[in-house]
């Protein structure tokens, strides 16, 4: 993952150029889904595919980077309004109980 707009690769440090783009599906609050693109880029060097996500979501995760952090800091919970079936409490749960890692 990139993250930051890094022109090099994580991995070899080789430069990285513009490869393709995917869709991914982001959430939010009160059910609300969109897609949004995200670019690929391959490393020069090594051949790696590296993503470039922007700043409002964490890598592997669909849900909003606010929402994540406001279930880990306690602010939202299962009685939250406009969050009282998203996301579900076992979500919720899962990101208390695993180490996510904060950028």
């Amino acid at each position: 993952m990139i993250i930051n707009n890094e022109s090099t690769c994580p991995i070899c440090g080789g430069t990285l150029k513009y490869y393709d783009s995917v869709k991914r599906i982001v959430r939010s609050k009160a059910r609300y889904t969109k897609r949004i693109k995200i670019r690929r880029l391959k490393c020069e060097s090594c051949g790696m595919l590296h993503r470039e996500l922007p700043d409002f979501i964490y890598p592997y995760k669909q849900y909003e980077k606010e929402i994540i952090l406001g279930v880990l800091e306690g602010i939202i919970t299962s009685d939250t309004l406009g969050f009282e079936d998203y996301p579900c409490e076992m979500t919720m749960l899962r990101w208390r109980t695993k180490k996510i890692i904060i950028y």
